[in-house]
């Protein structure tokens, strides 16, 4: 699988100093990182100029950017939209600096915690709205499945593919997201294949939801990839290491303690060799 794919992350899991992201990012010969934050700074915060100042830099140490790791569609869906589809609409601009067509995006919280009745409309609404930006602006939005976003099952998830899929919406499939919301990855994957475009890559257990480095959980990361293999997947899997409250973490953290690593770039260092491990 691993001439079909390119390997990128949430660089930001590593250090909040892009510096320090970038030097194991080439150790590891990762030439590309999602972004989400760097330097203490989220994506959301950045002005164009901050913007155009760190492609830059990233162009001078020979990284690209896969996506924009964006939080839209991270409020409520009682929430204000105008606002926030300002912010959208300069993280819009944000990806044409960093050369990327696409942006990672959700799809709200509810009033009140798993309940949207009455405001099913709403989210489609936004949603439409954004879509038909993004067709506007050439980029492309990639839904993410997150616990208690409307999103969070692969029915409702499948539900916005079906009104939504096309050149300016797409699919990223987190296997970790669906079995903290206790979603079989396996039924997740038969409803949304066609629709995927883009991959994180983290596990969790089924038992409490912990995070874990891939093929160590119960997301079926091994069976997928290889169905995604042989449905002729070329893309991006994105490392998304979240291995804080792993309990092996330190027992796994031993050989890169020898290397002087940080809690950090130990735990993105797992990550990248468990996911090598199952390509």
């Amino acid at each position: 699988m691993l001439e079909n794919t390119i390997i990128t992350g949430f660089a930001d899991e590593i250090n909040r100093d892009i510096k320090v992201q970038i030097q194991l990012l080439k150790e590891l010969g990762i030439s590309y990182l999602e972004f989400r934050s760097a330097n203490g700074k989220g994506v959301a915060d950045y002005t164009l100029e901050e913007a155009t100042d760190l492609k830059i830099f990233l162009d001078e140490n020979a990284i690209k950017v896969s996506a924009i790791g964006s939080p839209v569609g991270k409020i409520k869906i009682t929430d204000d939209f105008e606002p926030h589809y300002d912010m959208y609409q300069r993280i819009v601009e944000i990806a044409k600096i960093m050369d990327t067509p696409y942006i990672r995006m959700f799809s709200f919280y509810p009033k009140e915690k798993g309940d949207f009745r009455g405001y099913e409309d709403e989210v489609f609404r936004r949603i439409r709205k954004m879509v038909d930006y993004a067709k506007e602006q050439k980029v492309i939005l990639l839904h993410e499945n997150e616990k208690d976003i409307y999103g969070e099952s692969a029915a409702a998830c499948q539900s916005l593919m079906k009104a939504f899929y096309g050149d300016s919406f797409r699919c990223t499939f987190d296997f970790a997201n669906f079995v903290q919301s206790r979603q079989e990855t396996s039924e997740a994957y038969q409803l949304l294949a066609p629709y995927i475009e883009y991959v994180h890559i983290k596990d969790a257990l089924w038992a409490d939801g912990r995070v874990t480095p891939a093929g160590e959980g119960d997301g079926k990361l091994r069976e997928i990839l290889t169905l995604l293999h042989k449905d002729g997947y070329h893309g991006f899997l994105s490392l998304e290491p979240h291995l804080a409250e792993f309990e092996g973490l330190k027992k796994l953290e031993q050989n890169a303690a020898k290397r002087d690593m940080t809690d950090g770039e130990a735990a993105f260092t797992i990550a990248y060799e468990a996911l090598i491990k199952i390509l």
